[in-house]
């Protein structure tokens, strides 16, 4: 199992920073997402999160541990589901300040385990569900508000993940398409591109452990920082994008540590 060597310290939380403003992030149960969810409400931020899985919504809740956080079963591949989020958000935040779209699953397949299910599957969640969730909740933004998209560092080859990084690719056309379409309403639109993120599932569906394990080994071997990132890295970008790039729009931001950049090879 790998571990995190980074010898940073935690930066000073200002609990007030961000006391009064309103969140969305989907795909929030675990791993980077629920570091989101963690990140907005330290701060002070009222945030609603999406999963599909009542257990992990609940499990999600009791580790997060404020009433700052509410948890939303929301399926994004059902459109009725995706406009009932929209009608939740509006009843329980009114306006909104910030969305992360963090919704994504994977799959490890060569080009002849792909099937027409598994792939309609990935695109249905990581691209047509981001897609249309912030068609729902973009009119219910505030002027000056921020949408952050989750890709990945794709930039260099993921073998047997065709479907997962062609869908991503997807997500970061619309961060740059729709950051243009919203400058008239003020929304920054945005992404962060992670690389190998220590995470229990690493973002790949029905890992074992051995595979889970060989995968942050390799991981680690590939990232010019000789490290898995921590989702609390990844969060702390998504953040910075959201809140404090108040003049940066239509950007993919790696946090890859190097990894896309092809640095140390």
């Amino acid at each position: 199992m790998a571990t995190n060597h980074s010898t940073q310290q935690s930066p000073t939380i200002d609990l007030k920073a961000l006391a009064g403003k309103k969140a969305v992030v989907t795909g929030g149960p675990i791993g980077m997402g629920r570091a989101i969810v963690r990140a907005l409400t330290d701060r002070g931020a009222e945030v609603m999160f999406t999963g599909r899985s009542d257990q992990r919504l609940a499990v999600a809740q009791a580790a997060l541990d404020t009433q700052l956080a509410h948890p939303v079963r929301s399926d994004a591949t059902d459109a009725f589901a995706v406009a009932a989020l929209g009608d939740q958000v509006a009843d329980r935040l009114g306006r909104i300040d910030c969305l992360f779209v963090n919704q994504g699953i994977a799959e490890f397949q060569t080009l002849q385990e792909v099937t027409e299910q598994s792939w309609d599957r990935i695109f249905d969640v990581s691209a047509k569900g981001a897609f249309f969730t912030v068609q729902r909740l973009a009119p219910l933004m505030s002027e000056g508000g921020s949408i952050v998209f989750t890709t990945v560092s794709n930039d260099q080859i993921f073998p047997v993940l065709s479907a997962y990084s062609g869908a991503k690719e997807a997500v970061a056309a619309f961060a740059t398409v729709l950051a243009a379409e919203l400058l008239p309403s003020k929304i920054r639109v945005n992404a962060i591109a992670p690389g190998f993120i220590l995470t229990t599932t690493m973002g790949v569906a029905e890992l074992t452990d051995e595979q889970r394990d060989e995968f942050v080994e390799q991981g680690n071997a590939s990232t010019p920082m000789g490290r898995g990132g921590t989702v609390e890295e990844v969060a702390a970008a998504a953040l910075y994008l959201a809140v404090e790039a108040t003049f940066t729009t239509g950007v993919e931001l790696p946090v890859d540590g190097g990894f896309g950049q092809g640095l140390g090879a």
